[in-house]
């Protein structure tokens, strides 16, 4: 059997947010047309379509895990070595 859809209070109490900020997430599209429905003014969602829209995707956590500090240094003395500076 597939999984329930449920009102968008219950969503806000999965996540511990405000109503408000499960509004904001559909306007900024944080959560995407393709994890709830829409009949008039009253939205149904599945709660693991959320999760996985919430979820962060592998590109933008390896983009979060480069420390450009530690990594710019580097880069640069590698990219001037073979110059004659």
């Amino acid at each position: 059997m597939s999984e329930q859809f449920v009102p968008i209070e219950e969503v806000s109490k999965h996540f511990s947010v405000s109503v408000s900020t499960i509004r904001a997430w559909i306007r900024q599209q944080h959560i995407p047309k393709s994890a709830y429905l829409k009949v008039g003014n009253t939205y149904r969602f599945r709660i693991s379509d959320v999760t996985d829209a919430l979820k962060p995707k592998e590109e933008s956590m390896e983009l979060e895990s480069f420390d450009a500090s530690e990594n710019t240094a580097e880069l640069v003395t590698e990219a001037f070595a073979d110059e004659d500076i």
